[in-house]
């Protein structure tokens, strides 16, 4: 029910972090991967990071998500050349950090346009080949902000809730297809981009930027940062068989974090 050999999935962000963790553990479960990011180098080295034990061929494609057209160009070329995907996985690098009270009005709109835009033109152009193949999971890694707000991420924040309601209301839609959609909310991970956030805010209070880390720490029960591949493993159950009943959840994968608070 785990196996996803004979499936392909389609994995944004999939270069490096959290994006990479679940393209790694797709691919591990038999899945076919493409990843899709801005930098040639970085994807062409993940690539050759992911398993093939199982005969799966991996592949890339250079988008920029910034803007939305191109993106999806990018993603045609790739379905009329090798078909149609099983598995759409959103993920996107968050906006930059900062109060909410100190944002431009700019900063909304390219966060939405990177993520809710981006999320939307992508699933309308795999949801044909998805109703094809009688097989479709989507799943839009988002944040566990989607359920408490996180302090010093104002437009993050305001796009993540933004990315959830538009994820649940695809999932009660293409219910009755069999399609599922889903949201994974991580909690803190050892990623590169936690610790920029930890770098900014150290320097914003003027602290530092280990004192920063070690004082969220102390705020997860589980007493500890997540490591990308535990968020890749739930993406990977997700996107199998096994999951076929789960659809339009908010999961979030935070050692706890969220349940005390």
């Amino acid at each position: 029910m785990n196996d996803l050999q004979g499936k392909r999935a389609l994995v944004c962000g999939g270069s490096q972090g959290i994006g990479h963790a679940c393209a790694l553990e797709l691919a591990a479960a038999g899945a076919s991967v493409t990843l899709a990011a801005r930098t040639e180098d970085s994807l062409r080295r993940a690539v050759g990071e992911l398993d093939t034990s199982s005969g799966q061929t991996h592949t890339y494609i250079v988008a920029d998500f910034s803007d939305p057209p191109s993106v999806v160009s990018a993603v045609e070329q790739r379905l009329a050349a090798d078909g149609p995907f099983h598995v759409l996985v959103n993920n996107t690098g968050g906006p930059p950090s900062g109060p909410i009270v100190d944002a431009a009005p700019d900063a909304f709109l390219a966060a939405a346009s990177n993520h809710v835009v981006c999320n939307q033109l992508l699933a309308q152009t795999l949801l044909p080949g998805m109703k094809q193949l009688g097989y479709g999971r989507i799943i839009n890694i988002i944040s566990t902000s989607v359920i408490q707000p996180i302090a010093g991420l104002g437009v993050s924040n305001t796009t993540r809730g933004a990315v959830a309601n538009w994820g649940r209301t695809w999932s009660a839609e293409l219910a009755p297809l069999g399609i599922t959609v889903n949201n994974l909310l991580p909690g803190y991970t050892d990623t590169v981009r936690l610790q920029s956030l930890f770098d900014k805010k150290a320097k914003r209070l003027g602290q530092e930027p280990d004192r920063v880390k070690k004082d969220t720490i102390a705020a997860i029960p589980m007493q500890r940062l997540a490591n990308p591949r535990e968020i890749g493993a739930v993406v990977a159950f997700l996107a199998s068989p096994a999951a076929s009943y789960v659809t339009g959840v908010n999961l979030p994968v935070d050692g706890g974090r969220t349940a005390v608070q």
